[in-house]
């Protein structure tokens, strides 16, 4: 966990992106990391989580995380939550909470709130449009025989 945290102040002091930073271990090894780097790649799903995933998954060669932990400094935004939740790791360990980042300015609180909220009444306009022609895509995918499944 300090070696996340050490990488969040790091990133502070280097003015590469937001106060946050990841290791993913294995065996008791960290085997990759990743500090937040939204305003330096102009990316904005550059979070140290995803970084760290995108780094670990390189050094597996795997797309998943199998027998790995995730330490991050601080709980993980629900976008990085969902990207952990798809890598599949066994653990996941943070230092600060939602609401420690909400006080330093990153509240992610919208976000929970508008999963919840109907299409209609989201803060950015959605519209489902062309669902048949859509669907043509899953149809290919699930008759597919030489697949990878994840």
């Amino acid at each position: 966990m300090q070696a996340a945290i050490n990488l969040a102040y790091e990133n502070v002091k280097s003015g590469n992106g937001g106060p946050f930073g990841a290791v993913i271990v294995k065996n008791n090894k960290i085997i990759a990391s990743g500090a937040n780097m939204v305003t330096s790649s102009n990316d904005p799903t550059a979070h140290a989580e995803v970084v760290a995933i995108r780094n670990a998954c390189k050094v597996l060669g795997s797309f998943q995380l199998d027998g790995c932990e995730i330490y991050s400094s601080c709980e993980p935004c629900p976008m990085c939550l969902g990207a952990i939740y798809w890598a599949r790791p066994q653990k996941i360990f943070f230092a600060c909470d939602k609401n420690d980042a909400a006080k330093a300015n990153f509240d992610d609180s919208f976000i929970y709130q508008e999963i919840n909220v109907s299409l209609s009444e989201r803060k950015i306009p959605t519209f489902q449009m062309l669902r048949s022609e859509g669907l043509k895509v899953f149809s290919a995918w699930t008759k597919k025989d030489d697949k990878v499944e994840y």
